[in-house]
C-alpha cells in the first residue's frame, strides 16, 4: 500500500534514530517496522523533558512518526507503538507539541483515540502498551492541547465515546482511574462542555444504555460527581432549553429528560441545582401526561432513601404535594402511590402528607381510595411507627366505602396489622394497644348487610384474628383473651357469626337428610327452599342458586361426598377432621384442565363457613383449663391485659355461647367439675353462665355422669329458691331440660315456694315469683291449678292491688335500676308471672286472660298507679306502664289470648311507644320490634310504629323508621320464600297494616277536633310515617291497593262504636287524610287494584252493600293546610282578635338536624313542609328528655339554663282525663335530647328529613289546581268504581 509523501521538517531534514535502530520506511516488511519501533518506544520512554540535547536530536524522529506512513499503517502492532511514542512525544516537548499544523494535531489525536479501543480486550498480549498509552495520555493531559484547535469538540466527542465504549467489568481500579483523570481534566479544563459532548456522557445514564453496560453507567456516575461545579451549568442550560424553552431538537437525549432527571439526583443532587425551579414550572403545566411525568419523576426524588430534597427545596415539595389534588386522575394516582415510599424513607414528612391523603381517602376514584389503603398499610407493616393514628383512622372509615375492592382491601389490611403486632407482638406491648381498636372495628362490620362482608370478617376471624393453624391450646388462648378484650359490640357480632355458622350447618344437614328419603315432589320442593336459603348465605346469590343446585345434584350422585359431608357438619366433627373432609371434598370437585373453576370456588365459600376450624372437645377442653387457671390465679391474665375476674367472666360468657352452637363438644366430666366450681363463686353473673351452659349441654348428665347429677340438683334447687332472679330463671329451665323427673324437682321448689310467699318483705318476693313464673310456663299441667289460687290471692289481691310503701317523690320519670323501689320489681315480676302463667296454659277456660287483661289495662289508664293512691313514684309508675305494656304484648303473641284482646286495651297498649318517659318508649318500642321481626306478633301491632312520628326524639324517630324497613322487608321475603304464606296474605302481606293504622289513629287520645289544622298535620305526619315506607316501590300496582283499601273503609263503620256518628266521622276523616297522602304522593294510585283489599271484622262492620259513603270530610282550607303546612292568608280584620297560642299546648324550642350522628339514614318525613312548633332535641343545653315543664332562658353570656316549674299547661295523658295538678320537676335523660311529655309530642323539622330540602311550596293559584286535580282524580276513581 503506498502513502502521500510525508511532509519534511523545516531545515536539516535527516531523521537520527536511537542507536542500534535502522531507518524505518514502508520498504521493510511489517515485522522489521515493528522490531525497530519497539527500540524507538524504548528510547522515548526512557527520555524526559529535561533532556533537551535528545530532545533536540529525535526531533526529526517525531515528526516522522507523524507521518500519513504511520498514522495510516494497517497494522495494528505498528499503530499502537506508534501511539506509544507519540504520547511520550507529547509528555517530553510538553507544553508545546512539535506539531504546529491543527490538521496534524487533529489527525494524531483521533490516530491515538482510536487506539484506545485496544483497552477492551484485558487478555491480549498487547493490553499493558494500550494501558501504558492511557496511563502517559492521563498523566499528561495531552488532550488538553486540542483546546487551542477550532474543532476540538469532535477529537473530545470521540475519546469519550470511544473510553466508555471499551470500559468492562474486567477492568481494574487503575484503568478507570486513568479514564477519569483524562476526560475530567478535558471537562475541567476547557471553557465549556458543548451538547455533544454531554450527550456522550448522559447517554450512559438512560436505563437503556445502563442495563447493557452497568460499567460505563459507574464511570460517567463518578465522571459527574468529580466534575459537578463545571458540568452543572452546562446541564443546567440543557434542561432548560427543553423544559422551559421546549427546544426538544438540541439533543437526542430530550425525550429522556425525566429519566436523566432522576438519574443525576441519585448521582449528585447538586447537578440539578438550576434544574429543580424548571420542575416546578412543569409541575403546573395544561398538559395532564406532562404533569403526570413530571410527578412520576419528583415521586423518586422526593421518596429516594437519603433524599434532603423536601427539606432543601420547599416550595417544590409544596407544589408537588398540590398535585394531590390534581385534576387528572393519573397524576393523583401516582401521587398516592409516592406516599408509600415517602412514609417508609422519611417518616419526618408525614404530617405533611396526612392531610392529602386524608382528602385522597375520600376520592371520588375508586382506584384512588384503593392506593391510600395500599399505602398506609405498606408503610405500617413495614414499621407501625411510619404511621399515625390519623392515617390509621383513614384506612378505619374506609372498611365502610361503598365500593368492595376498598372495603376489602381495608379490612385485609388492618387484618394484617393486627396478626402481625397484636397477635405476634412484632413491636413490643405499646405498639399493639395502639391499635387495639382493630379487633373490635373487624367484627363491627359484621353487622353490614352486605353477604361479602361478613365472609370476609369469618375469614379475618379464622385467619388472622386466631389462625386456625394454630395448635390448639395457643388457638384457645388467643381465643380466651381476645373475647375477653372486645368490646360489647363486637362480641355481639363474633356470637352472631357463630350463630350464623351453626345455622347453615343445620341448614346443610337438614338438606342431607332429605338425601336419604325417598325422592317425591314434596321432598324435591323442600330441597328447592334449603338451597335458596343456602345460596342468601354466599356471595352472589344469583350465580350461588345456580352452583348450589349443581352441587346438590352432584351430591345426589356421589354418595362419599354425601359422607364426607356428613362428617364435616357431624357435631362430634374434629377441628383437624374437618380440614382432611374439607380437603377431600375440594379434589373431588377439582378439574385438573379447568384453570378457573368458579363452581368450586363459591364450594369452597360453603365449606368455609360450615367446617368447624375452631371449636371441637379439645378445644373445649382447652378452654376450660384456661379457665380453671384464672381462677385459681395461674393464669397470664394481667399479662394479656385483663383483670382475672374479667377474664373468668367473659370465659364463662364464652362457653355460653359455644354452648349453643357446639353442645356435644362440652360433654365430658373434667368440663362439667369446672363448671360446678363456677356455680359457687360469688360472682352473680358468672354462675347464671355456668347454669345456663348446664341447661344447653347437660341433656345426658343424668344417663352417663351421674356424680355430676348428684352434686348439680341442690345447687340448681339453691339458686331457684335464693339467688338472683336471672339465676333462678336458668336453674328451672336447666331442671327442665336435662331431669327426667322434672316433675318432682320442681315441686320441690314450687311448693316451699308458694308457702313462703310474703308481701310485706318484698325485697324477698323477686326471685320466689321469678321461679314459680317460670315453673308455671314449663309445667302448666302439674301448677296451673295452684296457680290459679296464687294468683287471685297473692299477686293481685295482696301485691298488686296494694301499696304498701311511699315512693321517692323526686319527680323523676326514670331512676336506675338501683333506685327502684323492691315494691315495684316485686310488681314487675308479679305480671311478669301472670303472663308467664297464662302462656303455660294456653287457654281461656276459666276467662282468667279477660281478668289479666282487664287488670293490665287498668294499670295503664291510671298510668301505674293502679290504686290511685298517690303513693308510686313517677320513675316506679313508669317501670308499671311499661310492664303492663309489654305483658299485653306478650299475651298477643299467643293466638288464644290475641283474639280476646278488645281493640280498647290494643289502642292503650299501643300509645305506650308515645309515653312521657323515654326510657318506657325506647324498650317498648325495642319489643316491639323484635316480636314483629320474628314474626310472633299479629300484624295490627305493626301499625304501632305509625305513632313514632310524634317523638320528640330524632333517635326514636330514626329508630322506629328502621324498624319499619326491617319488617317490611322480612314479611316481603317470607311471601316470596314461602309458597304457602299466600294463604295467609292479611296476616302477612305489609300493606294490610294501613286498615289497622288508621283505625289505631281514628282512636289517637290527641285526635279530639276533626277540623283542627293542628291535629289534622299530625294525622298526616303518622300515616306519612307508615306509607312512605309502603311506597317505597310500586310492587303489583300497591299503590292502588291502598287506596282501594281506604276508600272501602270509607263505605264501613267502627266496628269498635258503631252507632258513634263522631266516632265514625273521625274514621273517615282519617281516611281522607289517607287518601290525600297517597294521591299526593303517587301518580299510579289511580289504577286498577290488582285485588278487592279484605277489612279486618274486629275492627270494621261490614260494607253497606246500598249506601255509598263519597263524602269528603276534609275542607279545602283543610287540604291547603295539608300541602302547604299553612292556612290560605285570612283577612287583615278576621285576625285582629285571634289568639296566638293554642291554649294547653306546650311550647316547644325546635328540633335541630345536628343533634345526633347515630344515624346516617333519612329520617321520617311528611309528604309537605312542616312549620309547626318542635320538641326541642339540642343535646348542647336545651330542655332534656323526661324534665317536666322546663322553659329555656338564656343568661347575660348567652348560656342556655333550664327554669323548672314553669307555667305551661300540660296536655292530658294517655288513656284517662287530664288531672289538676301538674308534676313540678323530671330528671334528666342521660345524654337524652329531646323534650318528654305526658304523651311525647311529635317533633317535627323545618323540612321533611325523608324529603329533599328543596321542596317548594306551592303558590296560591297553584294550591287551588292541585286540589281541583285530585278532586277529578277521586272522582274519575268513584265512577271507575261504581
Amino acid at each position: 500500500m503506498e502513502f502521500p509523501q510525508q511532509q519534511k521538517p523545516a531545515g536539516d531534514s535527516k531523521i537520527t534514530y536511537p542507536p542500534g535502530v535502522k531507518e524505518i520506511t514502508e520498504k521493510i516488511s511489517n515485522d522489521e517496522v515493528v522490531k525497530r519501533l519497539k527500540m524507538v518506544v524504548k528510547t522515548y520512554m526512557d527520555m524526559d523533558q529535561d533532556s533537551e540535547e535528545e530532545k533536540q536530536q529525535y526531533l526529526n524522529l517525531a515528526l516522522h512518526l507523524a507521518s500519513e506512513f504511520f498514522l495510516r499503517n494497517p497494522n495494528k502492532d505498528v499503530r499502537l507503538l506508534v501511539a506509544c511514542c507519540l504520547a511520550d512525544i507529547f509528555r517530553i516537548y510538553a507544553p508545546e507539541a512539535p506539531y504546529t499544523s491543527h490538521d496534524k494535531l487533529k489527525d494524531i489525536f483521533l490516530f491515538i483515540t482510536r487506539q484506545l479501543k485496544g483497552l477492551e480486550d484485558t487478555k491480549s498480549p498487547q493490553f499493558n502498551r494500550y494501558f501504558y498509552l492511557l496511563e502517559n495520555l492521563a498523566w499528561v493531559k495531552s488532550y488538553n492541547i486540542c483546546f487551542e484547535l477550532e474543532d476540538c469538540n469532535d477529537i473530545f466527542i470521540q475519546l469519550f465515546k470511544t473510553l466508555f465504549s471499551v470500559i468492562n467489568n474486567s477492568h481494574n481500579q487503575k484503568v478507570q482511574m486513568h479514564m477519569l483523570d483524562l476526560m475530567s481534566s478535558i471537562i475541567m479544563e476547557g471553557d465549556g462542555v458543548t451538547q455533544e459532548l454531554l450527550d456522550t456522557i448522559l447517554i450512559n445514564l438512560i436505563p437503556a444504555h445502563k442495563n447493557l453496560n452497568k460499567q460505563a453507567y459507574d464511570l460517567a456516575k463518578t465522571l459527574l460527581k468529580r466534575t459537578v461545579q463545571t458540568i452543572e451549568t452546562c446541564i443546567a442550560n440543557f434542561f432548560n432549553q427543553v423544559l422551559v424553552m421546549g427546544k426538544s431538537s438540541v439533543s437526542d437525549l430530550s425525550e429522556h429528560v425525566f429519566d436523566l432527571i432522576q438519574e443525576l439526583f441519585s448521582i449528585d443532587p447538586l447537578l440539578l441545582t438550576s434544574v429543580m425551579p424548571q420542575l416546578e414550572f412543569k409541575l403546573k403545566s395544561n398538559d395532564g401526561e406532562e404533569r403526570l411525568a413530571v410527578v412520576r419523576l419528583l415521586a423518586k426524588l422526593f421518596g429516594a432513601k437519603d433524599s434532603e430534597l423536601a427539606t432543601q427545596n420547599r416550595p417544590l415539595w409544596q407544589c408537588f404535594l398540590g398535585r394531590f389534588n390534581d385534576i387528572h386522575v393519573p397524576v393523583r394516582l401516582e401521587s398516592v402511590k409516592f406516599a408509600s415510599h415517602c412514609l417508609m424513607n422519611h417518616p419526618d414528612l408525614a404530617r405533611d402528607l396526612t392531610e392529602f391523603l386524608k382528602v385522597r381517602s375520600h376520592d371520588p376514584e375508586e382506584a384512588i381510595r384503593h392506593d391510600v389503603i395500599v399505602t398506609i398499610i405498606n408503610a405500617g407493616k413495614k414499621d407501625l411507627n411510619l404511621v399515625n393514628d390519623q392515617l390509621l383512622g383513614f384506612v378505619r372509615e374506609r372498611t365502610l366505602d361503598k365500593r368492595w375492592r376498598v372495603r376489602k382491601e381495608a379490612m385485609m389490611g388492618l387484618a394484617q396489622l393486627f396478626k402481625k403486632y397484636c397477635l405476634h407482638h412484632e413491636a413490643g406491648k405499646e405498639q399493639a394497644q395502639k391499635i387495639s381498636w382493630i379487633k373490635d372495628k373487624l367484627l363491627h362490620i359484621y353487622y353490614q348487610n352486605s353477604i361479602d362482608d361478613k365472609l370476609l370478617v369469618e375469614k379475618i376471624f379464622a385467619q388472622y384474628m386466631v389462625p386456625h393453624s394454630l395448635d390448639t391450646e395457643e388457638k384457645m388462648k388467643c381465643l380466651y383473651y381476645l373475647y375477653a378484650c372486645l368490646d360489647t359490640n363486637a362480641v355481639k357480632a363474633l356470637n352472631e357469626m357463630w350463630k350464623c355458622q351453626n345455622m347453615l350447618r343445620g341448614l346443610v344437614r337438614e338438606l342431607l337428610d332429605l338425601h336419604k328419603l325417598p325422592a317425591s315432589e314434596a321432598n324435591t320442593t323442600a330441597m328447592f327452599g334449603k338451597l335458596m336459603t343456602i345460596s342468601k348465605n354466599l356471595p352472589d346469590a344469583g350465580k350461588a342458586q345456580d352452583f348450589m343446585k349443581r352441587f346438590n345434584q352432584v351430591l345426589g350422585e356421589d354418595e362419599k361426598l354425601r359422607v364426607q359431608l356428613d362428617t364435616l357438619i357431624s357435631p362430634t366433627c374434629s377441628c383437624k377432621q374437618a380440614e382432611l373432609c374439607v380437603r377431600e371434598i375440594t379434589r373431588k370437585l377439582t378439574f385438573p384442565k379447568q384453570p378457573t373453576n368458579p363452581f368450586l370456588e363459591m364450594v369452597k365459600f360453603l365449606l368455609e363457613r360450615i367446617a368447624p376450624v375452631h371449636i371441637d372437645s379439645e378445644a373445649i377442653s382447652a378452654l376450660v383449663k384456661l379457665l380453671n387457671k384464672s381462677i385459681e390465679g395461674t393464669a397470664d391474665d394481667d399479662e394479656e391485659g385483663v383483670t382475672p375476674d374479667t377474664a373468668i367472666r367473659s370465659g364463662l360468657e364464652l362457653l355460653k355461647v359455644l354452648s349453643f352452637t357446639h353442645p356435644t363438644a362440652f360433654h365430658s366430666a373434667e368440663t362439667y367439675e369446672s363448671l360446678l366450681q363456677c356455680l359457687k363463686m360469688e360472682d352473680d353473673k358468672v354462675a347464671e353462665a355456668a347454669i345456663q351452659i348446664f341447661r344447653n349441654t347437660g341433656q345426658k348428665i343424668e344417663t352417663e355422669l351421674q356424680q355430676i347429677r348428684s352434686t348439680l340438683i341442690p345447687v340448681l334447687h339453691q339458686k331457684a329458691k335464693r339467688g338472683t332472679p336471672h339465676q333462678a330463671k336458668q336453674a328451672v329451665h336447666c331442671i327442665h331440660a336435662i331431669f327426667c323427673n322434672k316433675e318432682v324437682q320442681l315441686a320441690q321448689i314450687f311448693e316451699p315456694l308458694s308457702r313462703s310467699l310474703n308481701a310485706d318483705v318484698p325485697e324477698q318476693l323477686i326471685t320466689p315469683l321469678v321461679s314459680l313464673g317460670h315453673i308455671s310456663l314449663l309445667a302448666p299441667d302439674q301448677f296451673a291449678s295452684p296457680m290459679k289460687a296464687i294468683v287471685a290471692n297473692f299477686i293481685v289481691k295482696d301485691l298488686l292491688m296494694n301499696d304498701r310503701s311511699v315512693g321517692n317523690k323526686n319527680g323523676k320519670l326514670w331512676t336506675s335500676d338501683e333506685e327502684v323501689s323492691p315494691e315495684v320489681l316485686a310488681k314487675v315480676q308479679a305480671i311478669k308471672l301472670l303472663v308467664r302463667w297464662l302462656l303455660g296454659m294456653k287457654n281461656n277456660q276459666s276467662k282468667s286472660a279477660n281478668s289479666t287483661l282487664r287488670l293490665l289495662s287498668a294499670m295503664l289508664v291510671s298510668e301505674g298507679d293502679l290504686t290511685e293512691q298517690k303513693k308510686i313514684s313517677k320513675s316506679d309508675m313508669s317501670r308499671l306502664r311499661l310492664a303492663a305494656g309489654g305483658a299485653i304484648m306478650k299475651l298477643a303473641q299467643e293466638p288464644v289470648y290475641h283474639d280476646i284482646i278488645t281493640p280498647e286495651q290494643f289502642q292503650l297498649c299501643g300509645l305506650v311507644i308515645n309515653d312521657e318517659c323515654y326510657q318506657v318508649r325506647q324498650i317498648f318500642a325495642q319489643k316491639l320490634h323484635l316480636a314483629l321481626v320474628k314474626l310472633l306478633l299479629p300484624l295490627e301491632y305493626l301499625a304501632v310504629f305509625s305513632l313514632c312520628a310524634k317523638d320528640p326524639v330524632k333517635e326514636r324517630r330514626a329508630h322506629a323508621r328502621q324498624c319499619l324497613l326491617k319488617n317490611i322487608s322480612i314479611r316481603r321475603e317470607f311471601i316470596n320464600n314461602n309458597p304457602l304464606a299466600h294463604d295467609k296474605m292479611m296476616s302477612l302481606l305489609p300493606e294490610y297494616v294501613v286498615p289497622y293504622m288508621i283505625h289505631l289513629l281514628a282512636h289517637d287520645p290527641d285526635f279530639t277536633k276533626p277540623q283542627d289544622f293542628e291535629q289534622l298535620r299530625d294525622l298526616k305526619e303518622c300515616l306519612w310515617f307508615m306509607l312512605e315506607v309502603l311506597m317505597v316501590q310500586n310492587e303489583n300496582n300497591s299503590h292502588a291497593f291502598l287506596r282501594k283499601m281506604v276508600e272501602n273503609i270509607k263505605q264501613t263503620k267502627d266496628a269498635q262504636c258503631p252507632d258513634d256518628p263522631k266516632a265514625n266521622e273521625k274514621l273517615y276523616i282519617v281516611c281522607d287524610v289517607a287518601l290525600f297522602v297517597i294521591v299526593n304522593k303517587s301518580t299510579a294510585c289511580h289504577l286498577e287494584s290488582p285485588k278487592d283489599p279484605v277489612l279486618p271484622s274486629k275492627f270494621y262492620t261490614p260494607p253497606d252493600k246500598d249506601l255509598i259513603n263519597d263524602k269528603e270530610y276534609l275542607s279545602s282550607e283543610a287540604r291547603t293546610v295539608l300541602l302547604t303546612g299553612k292556612p290560605k292568608p285570612s283577612p287583615v280584620l278576621s285576625t285582629v282578635n285571634k289568639t296566638l297560642t293554642v291554649p294547653g299546648r306546650r311550647v316547644y324550642n325546635k328540633t335541630t338536624g345536628s343533634d345526633s350522628n347515630t344515624s346516617t339514614h333519612s329520617q321520617p318525613s311528611s309528604p309537605v313542609t312542616k312549620t309547626r312548633d318542635v320538641v326541642t332535641e339540642s343535646s348542647e343545653g336545651g330542655a332534656r328528655e323526661n324534665e317536666e315543664n322546663p322553659v329555656i332562658t338564656k343568661t347575660d353570656d348567652g348560656k342556655k339554663v333550664r327554669e323548672k316549674g314553669a307555667s305551661t299547661i300540660p296536655k292530658p295523658r294517655r288513656g284517662r282525663p287530664p288531672k289538676a295538678t301538674p308534676s313540678p320537676l323530671a330528671n334528666e335523660k342521660e345524654g337524652g335530647a329531646g323534650k318528654g311529655r305526658k304523651r311525647a309530642a311529635p317533633a317535627q323539622d323545618s323540612a321533611p328529613s325523608g324529603e329533599p330540602n328543596s321542596i317548594k311550596i306551592p303558590k296560591a293559584e297553584d294550591v287551588t289546581q292541585i286540589l281541583d286535580l285530585q278532586r277529578q282524580i277521586l272522582d274519575l276513581v268513584r265512577r271507575d268504581r261504581s
